[in-house]
């Protein structure tokens, strides 16, 4: 008997030392390399994250003016280039690994400077460099159809960073005035102020009349990505003025592109397409932005807001009159049409906004292509549960229950002893970022309920890490302020 609880005393503390070293393990990772690593170590721990869902592989295939001045990209622009490679891309078909460029950017980045250099006055891509491996990512746990799946492209690491110094070159040429309601790829422009933008423009048409009221289409894309034409943009882009090479290259990019899909072990044969933009490379969403620049409210009673490949079509409704607003989006249906982009109308849904509650009115409803839009009284637009009351309690709602599903990692973080400035660290990196998203937006205009609700994750964050965190009001007030500091004017549009 003895015997027994001296060996059950050994295998408790043998259990305890361990657990205490691999806590510091932990420890070391994240003060050394952040949050990735330690979120690593909570998935070995727990085993949080569930495989990826099986691909469905019985279903049918589808079928596969700006001053002039010549391009050169400098060494150093290699080497800024090559120090910030991820080293956890994938290497995709070039057979190139990111973390050598990183290690031998001395020995490397004057030969790549020539490589790159020479495509780039003859305004033409390698083959090599556009060969580009598909992957279907399933975009919910669990796919039923094609549709469900998102193909995204696998490109070597040199033409990861051919694209991104290229993308420098066509940032830097673009007019400062181009396209003002596109918030995506401007300096010091967020999602924040897409949908500040949005609900100020709402708020000021409301003030102005007791019966005026807003209509919100929230736009989706079938395959936006997928279907634009490199001819058309490349028209688009010389009539912004850039520079004859760069419309050349870019042409020369979207066309002849060797592909093939990859499942598994398994790879299919390889098509060419030159057709389209290809999801995921570092330019994709660039050159889909500077191809529905030209996609602009055409009414004074009508705004487009986007965000990349989100889109919103806002029409100020005065004295019951729709007119300007259906027009709007019949010239919205036509200009799709011309740029060969197809709306997702069962995707696409109305928000109204009308805070007037002693008249009833019967709003028109829209139609596009023949087929209905559902109207809707919230929508999640950029992370945020917009209401057709302008209330957050729905938002609110969708963090707290969001945070708190954290918690349980937090408590399990706790448990392997680690100190109290790791567990500040990992609230910081996930609860916190998860009760502060867009909060500049939404905070402000919170009850004092759904605030506490947020504020009580919080102090449960406190009670298990055991040390003092920010309250999500102080947080507020130091971003609006930052913000302020930051952010251009926007454009206004007069809406009388």
């Amino acid at each position: 008997m003895d015997e027994y609880k001296s060996a059950a005393y050994g295998v408790c503390r043998t259990v305890r030392d361990m657990k205490w070293h691999y806590g510091r393990k932990l420890e070391t990772q994240f003060q050394q390399s952040g949050s990735r690593s330690l979120w690593q170590g909570l998935r070995r721990i727990m085993d949080y994250r569930s495989p990826p869902s099986r691909l469905m592989t019985n279903g049918a295939c589808a079928e596969p003016t700006i001053e002039q001045r010549p391009l050169i990209i400098t060494e150093s622009d290699v080497r800024r280039v090559f120090k910030r490679v991820n080293t956890r891309k994938a290497v995709g078909p070039g057979g190139i690994c990111g973390r050598v460029l990183k290690a031998c950017t001395g020995q490397l980045a004057p030969v790549f400077t020539d490589i790159f250099n020479l495509p780039l006055t003859l305004g033409i891509v390698p083959s090599s460099f556009k060969r580009s491996t598909i992957v279907p990512v399933p975009k919910k746990p669990q796919p039923s159809d094609l549709n469900d799946y998102r193909p995204v492209v696998l490109t070597s690491v040199m033409m990861k960073v051919f694209e991104k110094l290229f993308r420098d070159f066509i940032t830097s040429s673009l007019p400062a005035s181009m396209d003002p309601l596109q918030f995506a790829y401007h300096h010091n422009r967020s999602t924040d102020d897409a949908i500040a933008h949005l609900l100020h423009t709402t708020l000021t048409h409301l003030d102005k009349g007791r019966g005026n009221y807003v209509k919100m289409l929230f736009v989706d894309y079938s395959s936006a990505f997928n279907t634009i034409i490199p001819s058309l943009l490349t028209t688009k882009l010389e009539d912004l003025g850039l520079h004859t090479s760069l419309c050349k290259w870019i042409s020369n990019f979207l066309t002849d592109r060797p592909q093939s899909v990859q499942v598994g072990n398994y790879a299919s044969s390889t098509l060419t397409l030159s057709t389209g933009a290809p999801q995921g490379c570092v330019l994709s969403p660039l050159l889909y932005s500077l191809y529905t620049y030209d996609c602009s409210a055409t009414f004074s009673s009508t705004i487009t807001v986007k965000f990349a490949d989100d889109t919103v079509v806002m029409g100020l409704i005065s004295d019951n009159d729709e007119r300007a607003y259906l027009e709007e989006i019949k010239h919205l249906e036509n200009w799709y049409q011309e740029n060969n982009l197809l709306l997702n109308v069962s995707k696409t849904k109305e928000l109204i906004v009308d805070c007037s509650k002693k008249q009833e009115r019967h709003y028109q409803p829209v139609r596009i292509s023949g087929t209905m839009v559902e109207r809707v009284d919230s929508f999640r637009y950029l992370g945020v549960h917009i209401s057709q009351d302008l209330s957050w309690s729905r938002h609110t709602n969708s963090l707290a229950k969001k945070a708190r599903q954290h918690l349980y990692h937090l408590r399990h973080l706790r448990d392997f002893r680690l100190p109290s400035k790791v567990l500040r660290n990992f609230y910081t990196c996930t609860i916190e970022s998860i009760l502060t998203g867009n909060i500049t937006v939404w905070f402000g205009n919170s009850t004092k309920q759904d605030r506490q609700a947020l504020q009580r994750v919080v102090r449960s964050a406190e009670r298990i890490s055991h040390t003092e965190l920010p309250d999500l009001q102080t947080i507020y007030y130091k971003r609006c302020q930052t913000k302020a500091r930051r952010t251009p004017p926007i454009p206004t549009i007069d809406s009388s």
